[in-house]
């Protein structure tokens, strides 16, 4: 294509500009937000909002000038008020919620962690443009294991015990009574420990082929007082051990997956008669323009940088990303041996799908 400035719609030039322009604020908000989670400054102002720079300095040891910039940056963002007749700043409600709130499902500083680790490894990520390879979930930056789990078990906890489980047929009944569950891709833990601290009575395994986020997983399930119904084993999506599970779960990670409907088959071949197979994904309509709005963009987003490389650094290498829709997906069940696919619940982020063989 060859440029031709005379055909510039100068509105619509601007109008791109202006978008942009905000993006760029965004990005930087989102860095400026990021210093602050890891230097503690958003719950430090909380405490002692309104302030100045200076008495923040003074409360938390960090240098004045620094601080004074950050919170200019911050207050410019809207992420801090500013008073200028007192020269102070301070958090509302509102802000303190998402900025400091850590496991309120509206703090968002595990979102921007997680954004922060692509960053990071953008680098890795241009190279796979290039060779088509892909790039393991190991290989990424520490931050994405801590960010994606301080993202998602906010929303967990909101969600799955008194939303989700409730939705499937006949599920809740049998985790009371006492179930054995399969919570396969698990990471840290969140969900696995969510169930078993609502269901005692129930033995939840928990499978994941990232040793490091297994250990964690151990340690979480031990300080929240489960390690007597919860087993945390390394181990793949197409091997984990056992037979007669009552539940399977899979927690927004089937995508991220080589080969999704071998694990699918495999946790169908794993299923109790009458066992239940619950399925959550990103939320995502059918098709690409049903998508292309800033939620899509943040997940068609992670999904270049992290979901597809992943999917494509294993065995067949499917590269099902993080937008394939309730259709798709539904073709990834029926392809692993599951007839009856039913969507069970929905939040504006995910896709909670009831599976039966």
């Amino acid at each position: 294509m060859t440029l031709r400035l005379s055909e510039i719609d100068s509105g619509k030039l601007e109008q791109l500009q202006g978008k942009v322009i905000g993006d760029v604020a965004g990005s930087m908000g989102l860095l400026m937000a990021y210093i602050g989670d890891k230097l503690d400054l958003y719950s430090a102002l909380a405490e002692i909002s309104p302030a100045t720079s200076l008495e923040l300095a003074e409360s938390t040891g960090m240098d004045e000038r620094y601080l004074r910039e950050w919170l200019s940056a911050n207050a410019a963002a809207g992420y801090v008020e500013y008073d200028a007749a007192e020269g102070r700043f301070a958090l509302t409600p509102e802000q303190a919620v998402v900025f400091a709130a850590e496991g309120h499902p509206a703090c968002m500083q595990g979102f921007f962690e997680a954004v922060m680790s692509v960053y990071f490894d953008e680098a890795k990520v241009r190279e796979v443009f290039r060779s088509g390879q892909g790039l393991p979930w190991s290989d990424h930056s520490p931050c994405l294991f801590c960010g994606t789990e301080r993202f998602f078990r906010p929303m967990y906890a909101m969600n799955l015990i008194d939303a989700w489980l409730p939705a499937l047929d006949g599920v809740k009944a049998k985790l009371e009574a006492g179930a054995k569950v399969a919570d396969i891709g698990c990471g840290h833990g969140s969900s696995t420990i969510l169930m078993a601290r609502a269901f005692p009575n129930s033995t939840f395994h928990g499978f994941d082929f990232h040793g490091p986020s297994i250990e964690h997983a151990r340690e979480r399930a031990r300080a929240a007082g489960v390690a007597a119904n919860t087993i945390f084993e390394v181990v793949t999506a197409k091997d984990y051990p056992g037979h007669g599970y009552d539940l399977v779960t899979i927690f927004d990670a089937l995508h991220d997956m080589g080969d999704p409907v071998g694990a699918v088959r495999h946790v169908a071949s794993t299923l109790a008669e009458g066992g239940t197979f619950m399925l959550v994904e990103p939320f995502a309509g059918d098709r690409l323009e049903d998508n292309l709005h800033p939620l899509g963009q943040i997940y068609y987003s992670f999904s270049t940088l992290v979901c597809v490389p992943a999917s494509k650094s294993q065995e067949v290498g499917l590269g099902l990303g993080a937008q394939a829709g309730q259709k798709r997906l539904a073709e990834v069940l029926n392809a692993g041996d599951f007839s009856r696919v039913r969507r069970a619940a929905v939040t504006p982020t995910n896709l909670v799908l009831e599976a039966r063989v």
